[in-house]
């Protein structure tokens, strides 16, 4: 059975994405001048460009395995491809749509002014990309012995290889198009891959010139392999297609040829749709994903110009060099396009010695001298935390599968909001169902870019008889809750999951990300009010511990804020510490400038986006910023306030942005039991705060200095540290002291920048 819920958009909170919105808002808050916004806050999407810059640097760095740089450079172009398609996109409707509203970024600038520092920007990272693959990667892999072969480095016996590749797999999939009166210009895919010939025909049908089209299939390898073993040999596919052109268009010439691809708006908004059924809006807008407008348009550099604009002017793109627009949307390509398609090099046999050391999660601490203790005894016993990817991702696992098969368990309550593509979570859910448990399923179908993936798992749920629910149309469902009503002879007990990420195995293994098993009463009862909320609407709950959005999460994060400043202003010992993906938010990011200039020493670690300027004179002098990338994607957000010896702690699946805050149905929840706090005080954050590897500090005009140990300094790198760290006498849980590794504790390290 399904549920599909609608909400009123009027009576949704609905806080500001920019600024614009201040003035209408319920507090009355003045939109401040251009020269305020410039002086005190960066530009969001300049910022997260920023973040990529950082991604970037870790394919450049030498000191990162070859097969991991080549990983780092395909996640800089997937990063990419989805800012244009997201980001991009938003900013071009309102420049260039006629009645769209003029939103302003937290900077003061205008979309248009924006647009234009994006793409150069851009620009000047996609020529660094290819430096870089060109450069220090392509002749890197060749003394590794992986080798892409350009055409006129293929042997004989590698065209006859290529023959029979083309013609028992290419041929029969290949479909050349050509483009005049009589066949109009092909909708081109989001992303695909094309390649466009201008041709001459000698005799026979049609006309004497031509412009043709051929896509590349994402059902033939991007690499076509040509030697395996001792030595790779490889050749991009384009290339293998285009040096048979000729036989695709029989009888004519190829005069020219050049590769393209192109982005789309692929960004999902149903909020001005009335459909009862989101399950069929979800799938009728993913068809309509592939004819978004085009935000971007790579092609070969050194192409023909004129077979250029045979592209451009039917996608009706901005180009520079047509002279009639200053800001373009055209990027020509020093290389092969579309660098994602390097991630197949990082699967290539053998080769250890070119990839980051294999690592093993360890077991769940609190659960005996060896993690085998009964799951569910372990959680009466005490609050058990995971760190992943350092702890397995297992025991999340084993929850709803050992309640899909326990007899003593009523009830599964689960949120689905990013799954894999063969979910064992989704499997116990099924499984429970058919065992005859009362399943609910909460499917955030509006999952960005998992939106597909997610309408299969929906589908397959229902048939097996698990109650799906697919939220609110206003807001997303992005909270990580697992809820397991079990009867005891005590009666009855609810045992609870709450994460930071998604209840997926693959990216729990190249996520950080922070859990809790509970059965403490006050958070059973929010989860299962919270589950109550978001299948029927019910209302009225007072939260005891869970602080949830839309609703709470903004108003109590400002309170939080606000009482570590006060305590300052009293001379009380005061600290805030802040581990999360992005800090966009104007409010909050206002609170933390009082809360500096009150004294507060202020920590804060952002992977992404950050708007906040630091070390500003006068307002964020109390204030330091750093971002870490590594091996591992830093996800988990943590949030502490006050001294050590009296801090509150919460884990969220929460950022601080705008539409975390109003937007979505998010969690903040505590973290009470005193072993697990002390792991997190004194183990986990000190080695994040030493890190000195790869952290890399914010400047005031939004540039980013690496750390560098300084001379007989100590070096850290808080990924390795935290993967060294093994928990076999370190659990207080299990007996043993809390586990330090060597750490000092977080009161010495969080301290007020210099």
């Amino acid at each position: 059975m399904t549920t599909r819920l609608r909400i009123d958009r009027r009576a949704v909170l609905r806080g500001p994405e920019c600024l614009r919105n201040l003035n209408s808002s319920e507090d009355g808050d003045r939109v401040p001048d251009q020269d305020y916004l410039a002086e005190h806050f960066l530009n969001r999407e300049l910022s997260w460009l920023a973040f990529n810059t950082r991604v970037l640097e870790e394919a450049e760095s030498p000191d990162v395995p070859l097969l991991e740089r080549v990983k780092f450079l395909s996640i800089f172009s997937s990063n990419l491809d989805e800012f244009f398609m997201v980001r991009v996109s938003g900013l071009r409707e309102q420049a260039f749509e006629d009645g769209a509203p003029q939103d302003y970024s937290p900077d003061g600038l205008r979309p248009i002014q924006q647009l234009e520092k994006i793409a150069t920007r851009t620009k000047e990272l996609v020529a660094a990309q290819y430096r870089c693959w060109n450069e220090q990667i392509v002749p890197q892999l060749a003394d590794q012995k992986i080798r892409i072969l350009a055409p006129s480095q293929l042997s004989d016996e590698h065209i006859a290889m290529l023959d029979k590749f083309f013609a028992e797999r290419a041929y029969p999939i290949l479909t050349p198009m050509a483009v005049d009166p009589a066949h109009p210009s092909p909708r081109y895919h989001n992303r695909g891959l094309y390649i466009a010939a201008r041709l001459r025909r000698h005799a026979g049908l049609g006309p004497k010139h031509l412009f043709g089209v051929v896509q590349l299939p994402q059902v033939l390898p991007r690499l076509v392999p040509l030697a395996q073993g001792d030595e790779q040999l490889y050749i991009f596919l384009e290339d293998a297609v285009t040096m048979r052109l000729t036989e695709l268009f029989g009888g004519a010439d190829v005069v020219t040829s050049t590769i393209f691809r192109i982005t789309r708006d692929s960004d999902i908004d149903l909020l001005e749709q009335e459909s009862d059924d989101m399950l069929q809006s979800i799938e009728d807008r993913l068809k309509a994903r592939q004819r978004g407008q085009t935000v971007r348009l790579e092609v070969s550099a050194g192409g023909d110009e004129e077979l250029i604009q045979d592209i451009v002017e039917p996608e009706m793109v901005r180009d520079a060099n047509s002279g009639t627009d200053s800001y373009s949307e055209v990027y020509r390509i020093p290389g092969p396009l579309d660098l994602t398609a390097l991630m197949e090099l990082t699967k290539v046999p053998g080769r250890q010695h070119l990839r980051d050391a294999p690592f093993t999660p360890q077991p769940t601490r609190g659960r005996g001298q060896r993690g085998k203790e009964d799951l569910f005894t372990a959680i009466r016993r005490h609050d058990l935390l995971l760190h992943h990817p350092y702890d397995a991702f297992d025991p999340v696992v084993e929850f709803i599968n050992r309640a899909a098969v326990d007899p003593n368990v009523l009830a599964i309550k689960q949120t689905l909001y990013r799954t894999s593509g063969d979910s064992p979570v989704t499997r116990a859910l099924i499984t429970a169902a058919e065992n005859g448990k009362h399943v609910t399923a909460l499917v955030e179908l509006k999952a960005r870019f998992d939106e597909e993936n997610n309408v299969g798992w929906a589908r397959k749920l229902e048939r097996a008889g698990v109650h799906v629910v697919f939220g609110f149309l206003d807001l997303k469902t992005h909270c990580k809750l697992s809820l397991v009503v079990r009867q005891e002879s005590a009666g009855l007990r609810r045992y609870v999951h709450l994460g930071t990420g998604n209840y997926n195995p693959n990216t729990a293994l190249i996520y950080t990300d922070l859990g809790l098993f509970t059965c403490d009463e006050g958070i059973a009862a929010d989860a299962s009010a919270l589950f109550n909320l978001l299948t029927g609407y019910s209302q009225g709950h007072v939260w005891r511990k869970l602080v949830v959005a839309p609703t709470d999460l903004h108003p109590r994060t400002i309170e939080l804020i606000e009482e570590q400043a006060q305590r300052a202003r009293e001379g009380k010992p005061s600290r805030i510490f802040a581990k999360l993906n992005s800090l966009v938010d104007y409010r909050v990011i206002e609170a933390l400038y009082s809360a500096s200039q009150a004294g507060v020493p202020i920590e804060l670690i952002v992977r992404g986006i950050c708007c906040l300027k630091p070390g500003l004179p006068g307002v964020s002098e109390n204030i330091r910023v750093r971002s870490i990338v590594d091996r591992f994607l830093e996800h988990s957000r943590v949030y502490i306030f006050g001294p050590q010896e009296d801090c509150k702690i919460y884990l969220a699946s929460a950022d601080w942005m705008p539409r975390n805050f109003y937007r979505r149905v998010e969690v903040m929840f505590p973290i009470e039991s005193p072993p697990l706090r002390d792991r997190i005080l004194q183990e986990i954050l000190p080695a994040y705060l030493r890190d000195n590897m790869k952290s890399r500090y914010l400047q005031f005009d939004g540039s980013h200095v690496r750390a560098v140990p300084a001379e007989g300094e100590t070096r850290h790198r808080v990924q390795e540290e935290l993967l060294a760290i093994r928990p076999g006498t370190a659990s207080a849980l299990d007996g043993g002291g809390a586990a330090t590794n060597g750490t000092a504790p977080i009161g010495t390290l969080l301290r007020a920048p210099s």
